[in-house]
C-alpha cells in the first residue's frame, strides 16, 4: 500500500511540474480565434466543428471536420509559448474519427516551427514532425516522419492505423535519450531508437573503396581431384549418331533433294565428357568481403530529438471523400499529462460512441431492409400490371379473331342463288318509281326549257 501510495504521489508530482504547450478540445467557440486558415490556395477545404453523425457527448465529441470531397486543406493554431524539448519528453497527442469511412486521404497532424505565416501554411510549409494515419485504396499507414537537418525521414517500420469509423487516440513520444514510442488507442504499437528506424544520420562504417581481393584468395568450395585420372576404356564418344536402321528413300533424288543423311538418335554408348571428380578445397577460406573503414561523412549527434522553435500544430491534407474530425490535440513535455487529457476527453465518452454508431448501423440496417421491400413490393406490382396489360392485349386480340371468323363462318353460309333471287323479285314499277321519286326530276337545268316555251307563246299571242 505504501508502494502504491509513493507512485501515485511521484505520477501527482510529474504532472504538477508538467507543461502544456498546446490543448484543443473544439467545446466551444472559442476555437476560432486561434486556428487561421491559409488562404496560400483559392480552392482549399473549409473545415467546421461538429459532433458528427454519431458521438459518444454532443459537446466533447465536438472536433475539426473536413468538409467539402477532393480538396486540399491547410489550417494551423499556435502553441501558448515556444516550446523547445532540450532534455525533455515531447508528446504530441490526438485522435482522428473517419466518420466518413475514408477511402483515400490524410489523418495527420504537423508540429511546425514559430516562424510559420499561418495564411501561407501549405503542404511546402517547414515542419518539425508530421504523425497520423495515412489511407488510399489498399495502402494503409500511420506516418512518423522527423525532419533533420531540413529532409524529411520517414519511419521505415510499418505502422498499420485502425481503419473504421470510429475515433481513435494516436500519441507519439520522443525522448531525450533519442528512443520513441508510437501508442494508438494507449497500446504501444512500435518503439525503439530514432538513430536506428529512421535513416538520420550517415552510416558509421563504409566499405573500403581502396580495397582489393587478394590474388591468391580461394573462395571456390570445392577443386578437382589432381589425383582422378581418365579410364583408359574411357571413349569420348559423340552423343548423337546416325539411326543405322534408317534407309534412303527410294523416291529420293540427290539432285533434287541433296544429299541424303540418315536422321540423328541418342548414342547409347554415350558416357558424356569426362571430368575429374570434385574434392574439398583445402586451402578455401570462404567468400571475400570487403573491409570497412569509418565513414569521414559520419557525424555523431545526440540532439535529433532536439526542436528548439516549435510553435505551431496544423493540418495540410488532402481527402477524396471529406468528413474526418480531429479532437482532443495536446502538445506536453509529460506522457501522464497527456494521458490525463485523454482520459478527460476520448476515453470518457469512448463507449457511448461505440454505442451511438451501433445504434446508426442498426437503423440504417433497419432502412435498407424497409427500402429493399418497398421496391420489392413497387417490382412485384409492377410485374403485375404488366401481366394485366398483357392478358387484356391477348384477350382484344382474340375477341377479334373470334368476330374475323364468325364474319367469314356467315359470308360462307349464304347461298349466291339467295341474292339472284332476290334481284328478280323486285318489280320493275318499284325501280321507276324509285327513279322518279328522286330529287334529279327537280334539277333546275330541266325547269329551264319549259320557261323558254311560255315566253314564245305571249309573244305569239301579241302578234295575233
Amino acid at each position: 500500500m505504501r508502494i502504491l501510495t509513493a507512485f501515485a504521489v511521484l505520477a501527482a508530482a510529474a504532472i504538477v511540474n508538467a507543461k502544456v504547450y498546446f490543448k484543443e478540445t473544439f467545446d466551444d467557440d472559442t476555437w476560432e480565434k486561434q486556428w487561421v486558415q491559409s488562404t496560400s490556395k483559392t480552392d482549399l477545404g473549409n473545415f467546421v466543428v461538429s459532433a458528427g453523425k454519431f458521438y459518444g457527448d454532443k459537446v466533447k465529441s465536438r472536433g475539426l471536420q473536413t468538409g467539402q470531397d477532393a480538396r486540399f486543406y491547410a489550417i494551423s493554431a499556435p502553441f501558448a509559448e515556444e516550446f523547445d524539448n532540450k532534455d525533455k519528453d515531447l508528446v504530441l497527442q490526438f485522435t482522428t474519427k473517419h466518420e466518413q469511412d475514408i477511402d483515400c486521404g490524410g489523418g495527420y497532424i504537423k508540429v511546425l516551427p514559430s516562424s510559420l505565416d499561418p495564411k501561407a501554411f501549405n503542404g511546402d510549409s517547414p515542419y518539425y514532425i508530421m504523425f497520423g494515419s495515412d489511407i488510399c485504396g489498399s495502402s494503409k499507414k500511420t506516418h512518423v516522419i522527423i525532419t533533420y537537418k531540413g529532409t524529411n525521414h520517414l519511419i521505415k517500420k510499418t505502422i498499420l492505423p485502425p481503419h473504421d469509423q470510429l475515433s481513435h487516440l494516436y500519441t507519439l513520444v520522443l525522448k531525450p535519450d533519442q528512443t520513441y514510442e508510437v501508442l494508438i488507442d494507449n497500446k504501444k504499437e512500435e518503439s525503439g531508437s530514432l538513430l536506428e528506424d529512421w535513416d538520420l544520420l550517415p552510416a558509421k562504417t563504409i566499405v573500403d573503396p581502396d580495397a582489393k581481393k587478394p590474388e591468391d584468395w580461394e573462395d571456390e568450395t570445392t577443386i578437382a581431384d589432381p589425383d582422378d585420372k581418365k579410364p583408359e576404356d574411357w571413349e569420348d564418344l559423340p552423343e548423337y549418331i546416325s539411326d543405322p536402321d534408317s534407309a534412303k528413300p527410294e523416291d529420293w533424288d540427290d539432285e533434287e533433294d541433296g544429299e541424303w543423311e540418315a536422321p540423328k538418335i541418342k548414342n547409347p554408348d554415350y558416357k558424356g565428357a569426362w571430368a575429374p571428380k570434385q574434392i574439398p578445397n583445402p586451402k578455401y577460406k570462404g567468400p571475400w568481403v570487403a573491409p570497412q573503414i569509418p565513414n569521414p561523412e559520419y557525424v555523431e549527434d545526440n540532439n535529433i530529438y532536439h526542436f528548439k522553435d516549435m510553435g505551431f500544430v496544423g493540418f495540410d491534407l488532402w481527402q477524396v471523400r471529406s468528413g474526418t474530425i480531429f479532437d482532443s490535440i495536446i502538445v506536453t513535455d509529460s506522457v501522464d499529462e497527456a494521458k490525463a487529457f485523454a482520459d478527460e476527453t476520448i476515453e470518457s465518452y469512448r463507449e457511448a460512441e461505440k454505442t451511438a454508431k451501433d445504434k446508426m448501423d442498426e437503423e440504417e440496417r433497419k432502412r435498407l431492409e424497409e427500402q429493399a421491400k418497398a421496391n420489392a413490393a413497387n417490382e412485384k406490382r409492377e410485374e403485375e400490371v404488366e401481366e394485366e396489360e398483357e392478358e387484356e392485349k391477348e384477350a382484344e386480340k382474340e375477341k377479334v379473331v373470334v368476330e374475323e371468323e364468325k364474319a367469314e363462318e356467315t359470308a360462307a353460309a349464304t347461298p349466291v342463288e339467295t341474292v339472284e333471287e332476290t334481284a328478280a323479285a323486285t318489280p320493275v314499277e318499284t325501280v321507276e318509281e324509285t327513279a322518279e321519286a328522286s330529287p334529279v326530276a327537280e334539277e333546275p337545268a330541266a325547269a329551264t326549257p319549259v320557261a323558254t316555251e311560255e315566253v314564245s307563246d305571249e309573244n305569239v299571242h301579241d302578234e295575233l
